[in-house]
Order: C-alpha cells, then structure tokens, then sequence
C-alpha cells in the first residue's frame, strides 16, 4: 500500500532524451562490472546489485535525460559518475546504516578521499568497488578540468560522502531533524550541488571562478538542489521510509514537525519544491542578468553562465522523468494517472516528444504560487501578536559597564549624525535622541557580550547602533520611492570605507558612511589580515540583504521560505554581531574546524532563534505600521496558508526545535568532533568559551527583546503619529516614512 498519492508537479521546462542512450547503456553496466560493482558482497550474504537490477535502475537513462545535449563519450562519463554515486549509497546502506557501525564507516569514508588526489599526490591502490570506481572517474576527469572547478568538486563529493554520517547518527538515535536543518543537510549529503558541478563539465562550460561565491550563483545552485532532493524525497518515500527505515526524508520531517498526515506533508513539500523551481526562475532571470550588468562579465562568461543555466533546467525536467520510470522508486501510480501534467510520463518519449504533454496544469500551478506570493496587502490591520512560549535554558548576564556604554552611546550616535535629518525623509531624519534612547542599544551589547572591558563594550554597541540605523535607514530612503539603484549604488560604496590595508577612505555623504568609516579603523586596525577580511564579509553580507529586502518589497514579493530563512541571518547582522565578542579574543582554532558541520550547525541554530525572537516581537511593527514582508510570521502564514495565530506556533516550534538542536550539538556532537581532530585541550576550551558566548547572545537578544520599548504598541502609535492627531496616514509607504 503506497503511502500517499502523488501531488501534481510544477514542471516548467520539457524533458529531451539524449540520442546517445544505447551506447551508454553498454558502456556503464561494462565499466560498473570492471569496477566490481556487480560483485560487491552484502554483510549478510549476496551482492549490493547484480546486472539485471543496474539494468532496472537504468542510470543511463536517468542521465540522457538530465544531459540531453552531450556527446557520446561525455554521456558515458557522466553516467559513470551516477553509477558511481548510486552504488556508494547503496553500498553505504548496507554496510554501515543498517549495522549501524559508524567506526567502521568513518574508515570507509576516510579511504575515499584519498582517491580525489591533488596534482602532486597519488592515490593507494583501491580496496573495494566505490573506491575503484572513484579512482578510476577521477584520473578520467580531473585533467581536463580547472583547478578551481576540481576544488569545488572535491569539496561537494567530500560532503555527500562524509555528511552520510549525520544521516547515519540520526538513525542510531532514531532522531528525524527539524525542517531548517534538515534543509541545510539535504544539501549537502544529497549530491545535487555535486549534479551541478558534473553540468559545468557536461555542457563544457565552467563557470568563472570569481563569480562562484556571488549570491545570483548560490542561488541557482542552491535553489536547484532543493527542487532536486525534494522531488526525490516525494518519490523515494515509500522505499527509504517504509520499506528501509530511513529518516532522512521531507516528507516525514514535515509530517512530524507539523504533526500532520503523510499526504498533507507531501502536499506541503511539493508546494515547497514549486517554491524553489520559481526561486531558481528568479535568479535565471533578474538576478543573472544583473550580475552581468553589476560585475561587467564579457560576453564569453556570459555565454558560460548561460549555459550552466540551460544545463541545470535540463537537469531538473529530465530527472522528474527519470524518476517516474525508474524501478529504483515507486512509480506506478503515475503510470496509470490520468493527469494532464504527468501525462507525458506515460506517453511517447522519442527526442523532443516530451514537450508535447506539458498542457495548461503547470501554468496554472505555477500562476497560483505566484499569485499566493505576490498578493499580500501592505500595512495589515494585525493588532498585537501575543508571544508563544520561547524555551531559553541560559540566563542572560549583564556588564558591570552598561551605565556608562550607555551614556556614551549617545554621544556617538549624535557624533556621526544619527539624530540629522535626511533629505527626502518625513520629519526630518532617521531616528531622533529619544527613539535612540528607548532602543537601548547598550543593554543588548551588555547582555551579549557580558565579559567585554569597557572599550570593547562601547564598540559592540556602536555597531549594534550602526546595523539597526542601516537597516532602518535603507527603507526609508530608498524604499519610498522604491529605489533600487540608488540602494545598490549606496551599498556599493560601502567597502571603500572598510579598506583591508587601513588606507584612507572617501569623503562620507551620509551617517552610514560616517558611521561605517569610524567603526572600521577602531575595530579592524589591531585584527590580522585573514580575520579583517572575514569581519568586513560579514558587514558586507549584512548591507547587501538590505537591498535584497528592497527588491522584494519592490515587487510585492513574500520570500520563499528557504531564502527568507538563510538571508534573514544577513539581515539581522548575526555573523557580524556574533563575531563582535571574538574581535578581542586569541584564537587558535583551526579554520577546518568552522568549516565542519558540527560548528555551522550549532552557529546557524543559534542565529535562527535569535532571528524568529526578533520576527515574533517585531510582527505588529513590521507588518502594520512599516508595510513589510520579511518577517517569519508572515512567510510562514503565506506558504502554509493559516492564520497569523498558527503561523506563530509554527515560528515559536521552529525557534525551540532550533534551540534543542544547539543542546543536542553540545552533548553529542561537540565530544565527538574533540575526539575525531583530537583537539589540544586550549583549542576546546577555545570551543567552550564560543559555545558560552552563543548562549549569552542568545539569551541576551530575548531579554533586550522582552525589555525593550521598541516593538510594543504604544511606541509604535506614538511614532507612527508624533503630534498625536488621530492614528495617522496609513497608505503605501507613509508608515515606513516614519518608523525606525
């Protein structure tokens, strides 16, 4: 009995089937029998595939379709590549998930690296299949490609092979993970972002390293991996969850988060995959071109862009077919559906016939999305959002210096002009001294950095004063108007004030720029040259969400969840203020360290619940009286399509489930990642001062929140109608005229 019955797809693009298929049939069942797949043993007896079930997975097919334009030989390779991949998993499954070894899989996963070697290393002498197999595609490949595109390759097979252990620690502990981990992991342990790297080499156009880590990039990539382990997920349900006890699928994280049916949570993760695809649609076509335009490509790395683009939509049509006729899922109902969006699943599929069954059902499905998404009414009538109830294990701590940070703060503030008025702004300016005094930026800083001497602690609260002006400032200057330009072209101006090598800066036009330019040379002037670039990414990343904030708003457009979680960090300055409290300390942590999963993850819960805090608090101020759309509450009422009330249980669920994933991180996760680097014992006390430091921040960000004056409703009357005429204007744009 199937568990629930498939939704209708959003399928914008066509599958095309590459005329090249037969040839690598026989060649991919040859070159998986030389490399011993077809006779790798079961811990329990047997072989993990013999040659009628590769044939029945028809991985040779999953690639014609997903690679439609490649030659011959070049399809055979990347078939060899998924052969590969797939008989890891498979491999992978029986040897250590259901013995539940992870020793023994560490072993095994160590070994594989070794079989992607840099130019001057040479790899052992393969062990077993997958390492045959790794071997043998790596000396195929890797000569032909960039150094900077083999970096980046090696780094995503590293990820799918090594995050199989967070898959595999899940099941021992029978722990299913929260959505927005589960999300982040997908991508990793999926091997989608490793897809998009085999496309570069398929369509013989790889992208140019210095656009590799642009947003407009990432977002491609990213949204296409979603859209990718979704789809699986949906199709693989039945066989990873029901028949192998897997846990590491959407559907059942839903199902249990929302505690919802399984048809429900499948209903909910195809609505989050139409989602992604639209999401993906966006960058291809606003957010590419831009690039172009900002970053002045030539016309010949455009033409590469282009390509990696027309290959990623390849991708997605032809692995929607693959999956619906592989035997590797159940498919069956699709073959019998009479649906005309999944019609051409089960009708001709000569080249170029696919085409012909795409009817008006994905128009239809993907207008509705962007109706849902674009429809909102600025400046709702919400009224008071009361708080559900936040888990905080941690009390927050106060600095002994907080009256003093406080009384000059002020004088800071005024000093760079925050009290001034700015042309074009409603009465007058920004912010004025007693709306400054009621945010009480100092207490935020006192909390989250309670250790902080007396300097440090100025300097915290300076920035936390600079971000929140920023952050107010850009609506109001360039939201009214809708401005778009101007805020990239302010935004633009801001890394010449942050000058790495502590040069001379231009003259500043505005108190940001003021602001920016005092802050730099007191905090950057005593960091190193790595960690003063790592900082200034940090503000960067920060004031370019500000403007990502603007688009959307410009275009009346709710964010799609996934990106509204990952750029909400930016636009709250977590990695910024975060790092506030380290600008001071020696560190000797090794960088590979905050490279691993185990210290993103605990990062990333921490920024996510301080993020949903401030969305709850900030709810009735955002949406009523600024006319916003980034905020948790609302997203998740959009996509869910429930009132304010649900959607907030669902963001103060998220926020806790965040919170007990930081506690999980610290009792079992943290030991472990001591013992496998085999830490000195000053670098994990290193660890354990930054752990105690999360936890002040997060603390120190709900108390500010619950003490201070700024998200209550009578200061947001007061502000939004200073001369206390009735409740004021309340079309577009006049409430954000007034509001900080």
């Amino acid at each position: 009995m199937v568990a629930f019955t498939y939704p209708e797809f959003y399928l914008p693009h066509p599958a095309r089937l590459n005329p090249h298929l037969e040839r690598s049939r026989r060649h991919s069942t040859e070159w998986a029998e030389r490399m011993g797949m077809l006779e790798a043993p079961k811990p329990g007896g047997g072989v993990i595939w013999d040659r009628q079930a590769l044939e029945k997975m028809d991985y040779a097919l999953m690639c014609a379709y997903t690679h439609p334009d490649c030659d011959g030989p070049m399809l055979d390779l990347i078939t060899d590549w998924y052969v590969w991949v797939f008989f890891f998993d498979d491999d992978f499954l029986e040897q250590f998930k259901y013995s539940r070894d992870p020793r023994g899989a560490q072993r095994y996963l160590d070994r594989l690296d070794l079989f992607m070697p840099e130019e001057d290393q040479q790899a052992p002498e393969p062990a077993n299949a997958a390492e045959a197999g790794l071997h043998d595609l790596w000396q195929r490949t890797a000569p032909s490609m960039s150094s900077g595109w083999r970096r980046r390759f090696i780094r995503s097979t590293h990820n799918l092979m090594v995050e199989s252990m967070w898959e595999l620690d899940n099941i021992t502990r029978g722990r299913i993970a929260n959505p927005i981990e589960y999300m982040q992991m997908r991508r990793r342990v999926g091997g989608a972002p490793w897809s998009a790297n085999l496309v570069e080499c398929a369509v013989k156009a790889e992208l140019p390293d210095h656009i590799t880590a642009l947003r407009p990039i990432e977002v491609l990539s990213d949204s296409f991996s979603d859209a990718v382990h979704l789809r699986n997920d949906l199709f693989s349900y039945q066989r990873e969850v029901a028949e192998e006890g897997e846990n590491s699928n959407a559907v059942l994280v839903f199902e249990r988060f929302l505690d919802c049916a399984t048809q429900q949570a499948a209903e909910l993760v195809n609505d989050l995959l139409t989602s992604r695809l639209q999401q993906f649609e966006n960058a291809a076509l606003h957010d590419v071109p831009a690039l172009f335009a900002d970053h002045g490509l030539p016309v010949d790395e455009q033409a590469r862009v282009a390509a990696y683009v027309k290959g990623l939509q390849d991708w997605q049509a032809g692995g929607h077919e693959w999956h619906a006729k592989s035997s590797r899922y159940t498919n069956e109902q699709l073959e019998s559906r009479d649906s005309p969006v999944l019609g051409v699943l089960g009708g001709p599929n000569g080249l170029g016939t696919s085409a012909s069954g795409l009817h008006t059902s994905t128009a239809v499905i993907g207008l509705a999305h962007r109706s849902r998404q674009h429809s909102h009414q600025p400046f709702e009538r919400v009224g008071p959002l009361p708080l559900p109830e936040l888990d905080m294990p941690y009390a927050f701590r106060t600095s002994r210096h907080i009256d003093t940070a406080r009384a000059y703060a002020v004088d800071w503030a005024r000093g760079v002009g925050m009290f001034d008025s700015v042309p074009g702004v409603e009465l007058g300016g920004v912010w004025d001294e007693e709306r400054f005094v009621n945010l009480d930026l100092p207490h935020c800083a006192s909390m989250i950095h309670a250790d902080a001497e007396l300097d440090q602690l100025k300097l915290s609260s300076d920035w936390l004063a600079w971000g929140t002006y920023g952050d107010d400032y850009f609506p109001l200057v360039f939201g009214a108007t809708r401005n778009v330009t101007a805020a990239k072209h302010q935004d633009a101006r801001l890394p010449a004030f942050m000058p790495l090598d502590m040069s001379g800066t231009p003259e500043p036009n505005n108190p940001v720029e003021r602001g920016l330019a005092d802050l730099w040379q007191r905090t950057a002037t005593p960091m190193s040259p790595a960690a003063r670039g790592e900082f200034r990414e940090a503000v960067l990343d920060m004031t370019s969400s500000w403007v990502w904030e603007l688009d959307n708003q410009t275009a009346n457009r709710i964010p799609d969840p996934v990106d509204y979680i990952e750029m909400r960090r930016r636009t709250f300055g977590s990695d910024m203020t975060m790092s506030l409290s380290r600008l001071s300390a020696e560190n000797s942590i090794p960088p590979e360290i905050y490279r691993t999963r185990t210290l993103r993850e605990l990062d990333t819960a921490a920024q996510d619940y301080a993020c949903f805090v401030n969305d709850l608090f900030s709810y009735q101020k955002e949406i009523e009286f600024e006319g916003e759309l980034h905020n948790m509450v609302l997203v998740v009422r959009n996509f869910l399509g429930v009132d304010q009330r649900r959607a907030r249980d669902v963001v103060g669920e998220l926020a806790n489930s965040r919170m007990a994933q930081f506690q999980h991180i610290i009792a079992n996760e943290l030991p472990g990642l001591y013992e496998q680097f085999e830490l000195a014992e000053d670098v994990r006390r290193q660890l354990e001062r930054h752990v105690a430091e999360l936890r002040d921040w997060m603390s120190g960000i709900l108390e500010w929140h619950r003490r201070c004056v700024r998200y209550t409703e009578a200061e947001l009357r007061r502000i939004a109608n200073p001369f206390g005429f009735g409740f004021g204007p309340t079309g577009l744009g006049t409430a954000a005229a007034r509001i900080a």
